[in-house]
């Protein structure tokens, strides 16, 4: 799992586009995902999404998902769960203080954000997770996020 997510790391550009694609899909579907319910849609695309991510980024299934942000390397492997950025416990070498054969999650991140078109974002900062969205689908949350925005786009454009 360890070497796939360096992997994932070190072809951050291209999983990025493989991401944006797939962002675009979601959003088409967004109202097909609604017509047929993202209620009942949840869990099976979450067991996707689990194999998918869990295999490429080995994802924790936080519900609220920044690879693009973070150079496609998954925050939430900190072993502090520390979602912006390295603490100071990193060695001089990379490694975690916490678990030293691992390199530095944000380490990772730092240089898989080099790669991307919008490596910037990875100094935005992020929310803390909320834990009632662990093990909930985020390509679910993209889709109903999308249609939704649609929605008020939309009522604005009526009034």
């Amino acid at each position: 799992m360890y070497a796939l997510r360096i992997w994932s790391v070190n072809h951050a550009r291209a999983l990025e586009w493989l991401y944006t694609q797939l962002e675009r899909l979601l959003v088409a579907s967004a109202p097909l995902f609604e017509a047929i319910g993202n209620e009942r849609l949840e869990r099976p695309v979450a067991v996707m999404e689990r194999a998918v991510k869990g295999a490429f980024f080995d994802c924790q299934m936080c519900g609220q998902c920044v690879l693009n942000s973070t150079g496609m390397a998954c925050p939430m492997n900190c072993p502090k769960t520390i979602r912006n950025g390295p603490c100071g416990g990193v060695r001089p070498n990379g490694h975690c203080e916490v678990k030293p054969e691992m390199r530095c999650v944000w380490v990772e991140a730092s240089r898989g954000a080099q790669q991307l078109r919008n490596g910037e974002r990875i100094s935005h900062v992020q929310f803390a997770v909320d834990s009632r969205l662990r093990g909930r689908s985020s390509w679910i949350a993209v889709a109903r996020d999308a249609q939704r925005t649609n929605e008020l786009d939309v009522v604005r454009s009526q009034s």
